[in-house]
């Protein structure tokens, strides 16, 4: 029986949300499959990637073929690299503690790099927020300056009103 490690898709219409499963290649997308190894979620960013490393390496060695996507989701989580150290492991080139101790400081680095990532974006997040609350009071400021003007114009113009009516008032009580 060939078996794919593959996505079936969950979740919403434009919101998906995949399980990693080992499935046979024969049965639906959706359907039928042997084994559960994990979770993606594209939505998120950074995506979140829940995977069971030591089943997928477990998988890959009983002659699994994952598709592209999954390709990348397992080499992203390491799945691959753990595999390759196994196989040399096999053949004697590495000792389990040296091919251990290669994936835990490959596994090191990668945290590393999705964490500053996540500081990053955040750091953006926050910087656009401010932006957008400095453009915020900016315009703020702006409208209370214009009713202000226009409060302005209009006690100008009242008084002006004022100063017309009471000089046409004392024009005809001189004509009277």
């Amino acid at each position: 029986m060939p078996v794919k490690i593959r996505l079936q898709r969950h979740g919403k219409k434009g919101k998906p949300f995949y399980w990693i499963v080992a499935a046979n290649s024969r049965s639906k997308r959706d359907g039928k499959f042997l084994e559960k190894l994990g979770t993606y979620n594209p939505i998120s960013n950074p995506a979140q990637i829940e995977l069971n490393v030591d089943a997928a390496v477990q998988w890959l060695k009983n002659g699994a073929q994952p598709t592209d996507t999954a390709r990348r989701i397992l080499s992203y989580k390491g799945v691959l690299l753990k595999h390759h150290l196994l196989g040399g492991v096999a053949k004697g080139a590495l000792t389990e503690e040296q091919a251990e101790a290669k994936f835990n400081a490959w596994l090191e680095a990668k945290n590393n790099k999705v964490s500053s990532k996540e500081e990053r974006l955040a750091k953006e997040k926050a910087a656009a927020k401010a932006k957008a609350l400095d453009a915020e009071k900016e315009t703020n400021e702006k409208r209370k300056n214009d009713a202000a003007a226009k409060a302005a114009e209009a006690a100008a113009a009242a008084t002006a009103e004022q100063a017309e009516g009471e000089a046409a008032a004392e024009t005809q009580e001189t004509e009277a």
